[in-house]
């Protein structure tokens, strides 16, 4: 099988991330049957499984560089992909290979019919992953949750270290008690046994997440934290405190407050999983070659182009948030955004600060879950915001960089189907 075989197959199959439909009869069952008949791959190795509404995604890296610099050899599954498959599964921060992920799905084909199951998209990308970390023997996996938590196909693993890295709004209908519900299934990744380290700091979730099987509980703001946190030319410097004492200036070469938060769980991960204080020029070192692509992204100067992932109401909040401290500008910002169903135009808009934007381009992601370029237009106009519709994002990016003068910033952001187009035609047409 070759990686175009090997996607049709996977294509095959329901893919929940490109329906984002409500699951019924949630159950693990289906996924456990899977991965027994492939000879249970996930306990070969121990695993940190990272779980939260906003920045599992950049903690899962930043544990993933951590341990490289300990000198061990690392596996990392995370989901969505922003240009290519391959990234999802990542051996050492290099995603897999087209010849070895072909070889990986075609693995998990051959089992189906044995299995007597018919996995969804994502149970298939999991189970490759879990065979593909067990045949290269990777001394620890880095495990993000794609959706859910208690539920989701990656908890069949049994982890030696938990993370949860914070609750928000996003794939909930917002009502009653949601918070709690969310913390509840997140919380379900903790495995009796454990460490669980918690960037969650609500007290009104205390009792929720208080009530795992974990043998140890790290709260953030107790156990561990950012002691401080400052600007610094190209990210921030930062002090991190955990049970073992306080590690000071460190570099972050990451833009945004709440990614010193980020490093302060994915070092306190690091350290539960040791079970010793990390030593602190590996640290230095680990953090310093952090990147996480998408996350407030500067991909190219004259005008400033940031690409930012923000897809829920917190994501944009922070991205408005690094946009006012972070950036002084001589000249306007110009938005390109696209949204999936879900959410609320208007609302990510207002979090995004696009009313004091100059122009706004708005594109339709290439998703089934895409909200139409004219919805989001109108939406901007509600709110006296200076819009046009563009139907691709690849179109909106070459719209925007015509309007854009060398001075301005152009903020493409909404969702990962907005920005990983945009990133990869930004990177070819530098490449070219």
């Amino acid at each position: 099988m070759n990686l175009a075989t090997a996607l049709r197959y996977l294509d095959q199959h329901t893919n929940l991330e490109a329906t984002a439909g409500r699951a019924e009869g949630l159950s693990l069952d289906r996924m456990r049957r899977l991965v027994s008949v492939l000879g249970d791959p996930q306990t070969a190795y121990p695993v940190i499984h990272v779980t939260g509404t906003n920045g599992k995604g950049s903690v899962a890296r930043m544990i993933t560089s951590l341990l490289e610099a300990h000198g061990l050899s690392v596996g990392t599954y995370t989901s969505p992909h922003l240009e290519a498959i391959n990234e999802r599964i990542a051996w050492n921060g290099e995603p897999i290979g087209d010849a070895e992920l072909a070889d990986a799905i075609a693995t998990v084909a051959a089992v189906e019919d044995v299995a007597g199951i018919t996995p969804s998209y994502f149970e298939i990308l999991t189970a490759a992953a879990f065979g593909w970390f067990a045949e290269i023997a990777v001394d620890v996996a880095v495990v993000e949750v794609g959706m859910l938590g208690r539920f989701d196909a990656t908890n069949v693993v049994d982890a030696t270290v938990a993370v949860l890295t914070n609750v928000g709004h996003d794939h909930t209908d917002g009502q009653g008690a949601w918070r709690a519900a969310i913390a509840d299934e997140k919380s379900g990744i903790v495995k009796p046994g454990s460490t669980f380290v918690c960037g969650e700091t609500d007290p009104d979730l205390r009792a929720v997440l208080g009530g795992t099987e974990a043998a140890e509980t790290w709260w953030r703001g107790e156990q561990f934290d950012v002691e401080q946190s400052l600007l610094a030319l190209g990210g921030r410097t930062v002090s991190l405190r955990t049970p073992t004492g306080t590690v000071d200036d460190v570099f972050l070469p990451l833009h945004g407050e709440h990614q010193a938060d980020n490093a302060a769980v994915a070092l306190a991960a690091v350290e539960a999983f040791f079970g010793r204080r990390a030593d602190d020029d590996v640290v230095l070192e680990g953090f310093a070659k952090v990147k996480v692509p998408g996350r407030f992204e500067i991909v190219h100067r004259e005008p400033t182009v940031v690409l930012d992932a923000a897809h829920n109401v917190d994501g944009a909040r922070a991205c408005a948030q690094t946009l006012r401290e972070e950036f002084t500008l001589a000249g306007t910002i110009v938005v390109v955004a696209g949204f999936l169903q879900g959410r609320d135009p208007a609302e990510m808009l207002e979090e995004l600060g696009a009313r004091d934007a100059g122009f706004l381009i708005a594109c339709t992601p290439n998703s089934p879950r895409a909200i139409p370029a004219p919805h989001v237009a109108a939406a901007a106009d509600g709110l006296g915001i200076v819009a046009e519709a563009v139907s691709s994002v690849e179109q909106a990016v070459e719209r925007a960089l015509g309007l854009a003068s060398p001075d301005d910033l152009v903020l493409v952001t909404g969702s990962l189907y907005v920005v990983g187009p945009a990133r990869t035609m930004l990177r070819l047409e530098v490449e070219a």
